[in-house]
């Protein structure tokens, strides 16, 4: 399947999806600061973005890592607090294709990361 990297502060969620995306049967790697990002998005198909906290931060970081080249041709898909409906508009103005409540992330993000690349115009 498909390289993806989880973009998280947060290791006890993070660690979660990275091992539900390598059950789905994708390769999976988490990063937290954005010279990780850069290093593992250059062979990553897909980058899952935390929205829940410290968002603006998260963008710029994101911003940086576009504007080096990391992300180009990487798919971008986000997860917000259903709280928070701000930060999902936020990341959706970021450029992020798809963004989804954490919850829906946590039951099916396999399934949510093979979407995304299966629409992408790349695939």
């Amino acid at each position: 399947m498909a390289k993806v990297v989880v973009f998280t502060p947060d290791l006890l969620f993070g660690s979660s999806l990275v091992g539900a995306l390598v059950a789905s049967g994708h390769s999976a790697a988490m990063c937290s600061g954005v010279e990780a990002l850069e290093a593992e998005a250059a062979s990553a198909a897909c980058v899952i973005v935390d929205l829940t906290d410290s968002v603006p931060e998260r963008l710029a970081e994101l911003a940086q890592a576009s504007e080096s080249g990391a992300l180009e041709g990487t798919a971008l898909l986000g997860y917000h607090s259903h709280v928070d409906p701000d930060s999902r508009d936020l990341g959706i103005q970021a450029g992020i294709t798809k963004v989804v409540p954490r919850s829906r992330m946590h039951r099916e993000p396999g399934a949510l990361v093979d979407a995304l690349l299966s629409s992408s115009p790349a695939s």
